[in-house]
């Protein structure tokens, strides 16, 4: 599954006034549990975590911390795939599970204590309350019950294994294995910064012994992935030999199915040869890969979907990356079109429709089907349990193919229905960054838009944290870019003002004030 994919770039704008719309009421008891078979400890501020950690404590018990949101499509996967699972049910009387809903009124500070920052974000802490390690939540269920029991083994946390391995002390087979299933894309520099990762990765896979091969191979993809064409990583002609008889291998190609249907353009682009010919060849060999995990029915709806949503990206790999109208083979695009109408068609659980629609609309843009996609969306919209999502989708949708009236309906929609003190403020700075950039000679819209996110803001205990602070920041960049050249100044101190109250309630010396306090510029 896709799970990084959980919001296209924009995701809201609008040219209505948005003043009649309150946010929606909203609270982290009343947030959906992510399996009515698992006793979910339902956290909303420290209180609950650390009621939790006793609970681990007096009962010598790990604590797994899921960190989610209701709309997210990969938390639901979640949900649909491994949450729901007999085998996870009961493992879960052996640890304390706890839930986090991004949207909790005090979720966002317990993102910072945990440095958590994107959905979803699995921890797993031992019973003395150290993290042990971050679970990946893109491999599938079965894999991540594998990984989950080796971090409750009772096994040193992952930061001591990663030392241990870096300075070529002793590390056992499955101590090798968690590092190499570490979900290293949520670590938020917990280990290594995001931009050493890469070299690390390398550096883990080459130290491993020839007895572990598949935990040196996935470290490689991995870093591979995480390359930025190149970044860390150093193609040779053995590197491309290596991936490329992995790609001929059914059985390895299975074992590291995630890395290679999410990340097949940035893999590509990094090993795949310059000579036409040997390019093909290798392209023909990595989409034959790719077809092979598309048709593996013990693989979920959703991951068959990135699979083929692969097969795409490696078919426009020459083309533009942001090209609306690619050239696909049509026999692929109508592959893209019966994968469609079938999920479409056999999805009945709500939280996999939520998975997987939203990964097969963009799929269908990708491969340049439009209607295709705009069709799907809509006709899911009454059967989605966060339709804002599918919205903003629709409203991406349009901006892409430059129906810039359309995308500004969706858009406003979208952040109309948003429900959530985090999500609201997401989709209102997604709304206002849109509205920037396709109508910004309408002050008005602008304005309300921004005035709109100030009053969400002032009714929040934490709206100056994390993925919050984020969402305002982007507010105030943004309004400093419309007015660049002090043209919009009248609306600017019209919002500082409204801002002044809600800065005042904060505490003096405390970060959010600081953060609010800068965040409309004069």
């Amino acid at each position: 599954m896709n799970l990084h994919r959980t919001l296209r770039p924009f995701a809201a704008a609008a040219m209505l006034a948005l003043a009649a719309h309150a946010p929606a009421a909203f609270a982290a008891t009343t947030a959906a549990s992510p399996g009515p078979q698992v006793a979910w400890l339902m956290a909303a501020n420290d209180t609950d975590v650390d009621r939790a950690f006793a609970q681990g404590r007096a009962e010598n018990k790990p604590v797994l911390l899921y960190w989610g949101a209701v709309w997210c499509p990969p938390c639901n996967q979640l949900k649909a795939t491994l949450f729901n699972r007999q085998d996870f049910i009961e493992r879960s009387k052996h640890f304390v599970p706890v839930y986090v809903d991004g949207d909790g009124v005090g979720a966002q500070k317990l993102g910072s204590r945990f440095q958590v920052r994107g959905y979803p974000t699995m921890l797993l802490f031992n019973p003395q309350g150290q993290e042990i390690t971050r679970l990946p939540g893109e491999v599938d269920a079965p894999q991540a019950l594998k990984v989950l029991q080796l971090g409750m083994a009772g096994g040193r946390p992952v930061k001591a294994v990663l030392a241990a391995a870096m300075a070529g002390k002793p590390v056992t087979a499955s101590e090798w294995r968690m590092l190499a299933y570490y979900s290293w894309d949520t670590d938020q520099g917990q280990l290594v910064s995001e931009a050493d990762r890469p070299g690390l990765l390398v550096q883990l896979s080459a130290k491993c012994p020839a007895t572990e091969k598949e935990s040196a191979t996935r470290l490689l993809l991995k870093a591979l992935a995480g390359s930025d064409e190149g970044k860390g990583v150093s193609p040779d002609a053995a590197l491309r030999q290596r991936v490329l008889d992995l790609l001929a291998d059914p059985q390895a190609t299975r074992a590291h199915m995630d890395v290679l249907v999410n990340s097949p353009r940035e893999i590509a682009l990094l090993l795949a040869p310059v000579a036409a010919t040997e390019r093909a060849r290798w392209l023909t060999t990595y989409d034959a890969a790719l077809q092979g995990l598309q048709r593996d029915v013990s693989l979920s709806r959703a991951d068959r979907v990135t699979a083929l949503l692969g097969r795409v990206e490696l078919a426009r790999l020459d083309q533009p990356k942001k090209a609306v109208h690619p050239k696909i083979p049509p026999t692929l695009q109508q592959q893209v079109r019966e994968q469609a109408a079938r999920d479409d068609r056999e999805i009945s659980n709500g939280y996999e429709r939520q998975a997987v629609i939203t990964t097969v609309a963009y799929l269908q843009g990708r491969a340049g089907l439009w209607k295709d996609s705009d069709a799907l969306l809509q006709a899911n919209l009454t059967k989605s349990h966060a339709p804002y999502y599918l919205m903003a989708d629709l409203g991406e949708n349009a901006r892409l193919q430059g129906r810039k009236a359309e995308a500004i309906t969706w858009y406003a929609k979208a952040y109309a229905r948003s429900e959530g003190p985090a999500t609201r403020l997401q989709w209102g700075a997604n709304y206002l960054a849109a509205l920037v950039e396709l109508a910004p000679q309408d002050e008005k819209p602008i304005e309300q838009a921004a005035s709109q996110m100030l009053k969400d803001a002032a009714g929040q205990q934490a709206a100056f944290v994390q993925r919050s602070n984020r969402s305002l920041q982007k507010l105030g960049a943004k309004l400093a870019e419309w007015n660049g050249k002090g043209q919009h100044q009248a609306v600017i101190e019209r919002l500082r003002a409204q801002l002044a109250p809600v800065c005042a309630q904060l505490q003096v010396g405390d970060a959010q004030r600081s953060s609010c306090e800068g965040l409309i510029k004069s």
